[in-house]
């Protein structure tokens, strides 16, 4: 079969072909029909996370090793299965999307549910062979995810940029009517994690995005406020109108953004990080125990949250955000689309 990846780090993926998957086991096999381009594939292709201060984290250290096949927001139909697979016949051929964050699936953190936290982790699309393909081996059918009556290209996405916009906003415990809420940055996630909170209830959110094409797209959105960081005068701002930021979700995951985001929380506020553009942050321990904040970093998400996720999509109170679908073939055009930021929401590749 055709498949699309990174052979060499730092350089364009390539199409290669590879053997159909064969199930085994409690093995199935879906016949790829979507997969989100993310900015973590940029990561996979570059090989690298910018840790600041020079530093670089090597994908190659953490057990990464070309070829990989990119891709972990899959959906498509099941087709196969292992001997062992659970599937029932109305299964096969019905759509699903794919929960990719897998861990080695025995130890107590993988026993609890949490699998995107585990010490070994065998994600789809990073550690084993991913959706830029035609068909994707998925371990178990414990992993597919139903989203019957969801738009196809919108559904693909749901598996990393709406699941790790839902975890984060799990990790903050404001007052949905009352208290503020802060998005840094709305590129693919960001503006996922916007309707996500509208969908929640969240009634006062603001944003911050240097792109004002991006800030007028937040306000049609939904957006009560929005805000240019790199103003001189955009925390003064955000304090009069606000009287204080309860909560700051970081999208984008840089220095000037967690320097942006820290300032802006109130007293025992909460900063929660995202996004894995790189860099450091430097902090006063005094002022952290004066101010008595919450820093913590979030890393996408586990299977029931995306559970929980699809049931909100389900019924109706996440809205759709912008979703543009392009020719898998054309997966390198979207990469760099992707790098240079010209997407509008988020870019799904697409098989006939």
């Amino acid at each position: 079969m055709r498949a699309y990846a990174v052979k060499l780090f730092c350089e364009p993926i390539s199409e290669i072909e590879v053997a159909n998957p064969q199930p085994k086991g409690t093995e199935v096999v879906i016949d790829v029909t979507r997969c989100g381009v993310c900015h973590s594939d940029l990561h996979l292709q570059e090989g690298f996370y910018d840790l600041g201060g020079g530093k670089k984290l090597s994908l190659a250290d953490r057990g990464v090793t070309p070829p990989v096949v990119l891709g972990h927001e899959v959906l498509g139909r099941l087709v196969a299965k292992g001997p062992d697979a659970p599937v029932s016949d109305d299964m096969i051929g019905k759509t699903f999307v794919v929960y990719p964050w897998l861990g080695c699936g025995t130890c107590e953190i993988c026993q609890r549910g949490e699998e995107n936290l585990c010490a070994k982790p065998c994600s789809i699309g990073v550690h084993r062979a991913g959706g830029y393909a035609e068909q994707c081996l998925v371990p178990h059918p414990r992993y597919l995810v139903d989203v019957t009556g969801i738009d196809p290209t919108l559904a693909a996405t749901y598996a990393c940029s709406g699941l790790t916009a839902f975890s984060a906003l799990k990790k903050i415990n404001i007052a949905l009517d009352r208290d503020w809420l802060l998005i840094l940055g709305v590129g693919g996630v960001g503006l996922s994690g916007l309707e996500i909170a509208r969908g929640l209830g969240y009634k006062n959110i603001a944003v911050a995005d240097i792109d004002p094409a991006k800030r007028e797209l937040a306000l049609a959105s939904g957006a009560s406020l929005v805000v240019d960081p790199r103003d001189s005068d955009a925390l003064a701002t955000l304090q009069a109108k606000t009287g204080g930021i309860a909560a700051a979700i970081d999208f984008v995951g840089a220095h000037a953004t967690a320097e942006f985001g820290i300032a802006a929380i109130r007293k025992a506020g909460t900063y929660v990080v995202v996004g894995l553009f790189g860099g450091d942050i430097t902090l006063s321990i005094p002022l952290l125990v004066l101010r008595a904040i919450n820093l913590r970093g979030s890393y996408v998400g586990n299977l029931g949250e995306l559970k929980e996720l699809i049931d909100l999509v389900k019924q109706g109170r996440v809205r759709a955000m912008p979703v543009e679908a392009v020719p898998m073939a054309q997966a390198n055009a979207a990469l760099d689309r992707l790098r240079a930021g010209k997407v509008k929401g988020r870019l799904v590749l697409e098989r006939a």
